[in-house]
């Protein structure tokens, strides 16, 4: 049975009302001081957990200050300062050539708009909406692993592709709580609904949820 637009509204609103008792504090995992940094983390994290590109960042961000930095340093030496993350190679060109658009073409500043963002080495919607909506305090909206399986799971798509699946779930909530929305189903994602072993019994979705096993 196909629920209609404003019924998928109304029970979009209260899961979010929901998550955010539930998850209050949710935000960004990566841990960042500047724009530059989040982009590289955002990178980095492509495949990889934000818990290990915290480790790596860590000490990465004291060897390297700036976009300049990244931009003109040994590409040899950054792919093997991000071994741990996996795809080092790719991720190490990525970084240094997103860092370098940066420097040259924009002054050092990172790009606030999603066009250019997106034409940076290694920066695909994901990374763009996570530093527009984090940095920019612009409307976005990151559909990552989590958002993918979970929005699946409450009925609100049925695709797999995260460009299709943004397009069809920012028609569902507000704006304003586009970015807090993503964090908290992370939060949710990490914490019950589980891939493997989803905790149906615990989750305060289920009575909102077509997939609960309740």
């Amino acid at each position: 049975m196909i629920e209609a637009l404003e019924k998928k509204r109304d029970r979009a609103s209260k899961i979010y009302s929901l998550l955010k008792e539930e998850y209050p504090n949710s935000k960004c995992s990566l841990h960042y001081t500047t724009p530059h940094e989040l982009l590289v983390a955002t990178i980095l994290s492509a495949q990889c957990t934000d818990d290990r590109v915290n480790m790596v960042t860590k000490h990465l961000f004291k060897k390297y200050h700036s976009p300049k930095d990244f931009a003109y340093c040994n590409l040899d030496s950054l792919s093997e300062d991000i071994h741990s993350c996996g795809y080092h190679n790719q991720k190490a060109k990525n970084i240094q050539g997103a860092s370098l658009i940066i420097v040259e073409e924009h002054k050092c500043v990172v790009p606030s708009s999603l066009d250019e963002l997106v034409a940076l080495p290694g920066v695909g919607r994901k990374t763009a909406n996570c530093v527009l909506g984090e940095i920019y305090n612009v409307p976005s909206m990151v559909i990552d692993t989590h958002m993918v399986r979970i929005m699946n799971l409450l009925g609100f798509t049925r695709n797999k592709d995260p460009k299709k699946i943004e397009f069809e779930i920012i028609k569902l909530f507000e704006e304003k709580i586009w970015v807090k929305l993503t964090h908290m189903i992370i939060d949710h994602g990490r914490a019950i609904c589980i891939a493997r072993r989803p905790q149906c019994g615990a989750c305060i979705l289920s009575r909102l949820c077509p997939s609960s096993d309740v």
